[in-house]
């Protein structure tokens, strides 16, 4: 399968009002287009980056030989604010560097897109906005947001809020990080590494589903074993700054599409302002986006279908490329909404 690269650009948002009431500083959006907006502007694909990857993660989705064809559609790639890409904790402006970077929400990252869309696309309408896992929640705020601008909506693997048991799930990760002595509140002198390994090693627990260890279909991944498995996993995070992983799993942790001036909380109102066609896609072994959760969401929802993805391989059903039999299935059903 041939991978389109596409050219990383970066837009300049200047000192960015915050939901937390903060300033970000000099702050810049880093993003990727691949294929060319139309001249009626009707062809821009939206997918946001997800957690502890870049715009790199969503390439194996595009090319000629599925639904994400660069001939045919304008593809823009923005990275969420904290991945190491856009303005991070690891690469901002020194009163704003590691510890000191504030709080960015989900919400706050959708207004940068908008921003990305206005100077650079013409305000074009997307004809999809999609995304895996917390991109698949920025979809959706974009929805909520934007109504009359959004076309189409695929969210996989994720939900509109971080709910209860996802959130308890995210603070352990967070503690075998900072529990590292090294952590320093976020001015270490050098990367916590017993923390990042910590981190990654309960994460991968929760990343695939029970199945998936127990039929070790982790040798379809090329790993002969469980400890290959977790060993990969702790050098992926260890080639990532703790501070960036931090601040990219807050905004994860607060996320909730209604918590805005045009909600105010009301999480029911928020999802049935999403009228656009919404595909909704958990995995049926989903350990924390949980299928249970996305299904009652798209019952909220105007317009909306709900389709599990029946898989084994828990959360990462939805990553891109991960397991060609899922990734498959996602761009089939990526299709059949681009027709209507």
């Amino acid at each position: 399968m041939s991978v389109y690269q596409g050219l990383e650009q970066i837009i300049q948002l200047g000192n960015m009002p915050l939901q937390s009431g903060d300033i970000l500083r000099d702050a810049w959006l880093s993003y990727v287009q691949i294929g060319e907006l139309n001249a009626a502007g009707d062809n821009l694909i939206l997918i946001p980056t997800y957690y502890g990857g870049t715009h790199e993660g969503v390439l194996p989705l595009i090319g000629a030989q599925g639904p994400l064809d660069p001939d045919r559609y304008c593809i823009v790639i923005p990275n969420l604010i904290g991945n190491g890409r856009s303005i991070s904790p690891s690469n901002a402006p020194n009163n704003q560097a590691r510890g000191h970077f504030p709080h960015v929400s989900l919400y706050d990252n959708v207004i940068a897109q908008k921003r990305l869309l206005e100077s650079r696309f013409a305000d074009a309408s997307p004809a999809l906005v999609m995304g895996w896992s917390m991109g698949g929640m920025q979809a959706l705020q974009w929805g909520c947001l934007y109504p009359q601008q959004v076309k189409r909506v695929m969210s996989i693997c994720a939900t509109a809020r971080c709910w209860p048991h996802n959130q308890v799930f995210l603070e352990g990760v967070k503690a075998a990080l900072t529990c590292d002595p090294a952590w320093h509140d976020g001015f270490y002198h050098h990367q916590p590494t017993a923390g990042l390994k910590a981190f990654a090693r309960v994460y991968a627990g929760w990343a695939y589903s029970q199945a998936f260890f127990r039929d070790e279909l982790y040798h379809q991944l090329g790993f002969e074993s469980i400890p290959a498995l977790l060993k990969y996993w702790e050098d992926d995070h260890l080639a990532q700054d703790a501070n960036n992983l931090l601040t990219v799993l807050e905004s994860w942790k607060a996320a909730d599409i209604s918590l805005n001036d045009s909600f105010n909380g009301d999480i029911a109102a928020a999802l049935g302002a999403i009228t656009a066609k919404t595909l909704i896609m958990p995995c049926s072994t989903d350990l924390y986006f949980t299928d249970q959760d996305a299904a009652w969401e798209a019952t909220k929802m105007p317009n909306a279908e709900c389709m599990p993805i029946v898989s084994d391989w828990g959360h990462c059903a939805g990553a891109p490329g991960r397991n060609p039999p899922d990734t498959a299935k996602i761009l089939a059903a990526c299709a059949k909404l681009l027709e209507h």
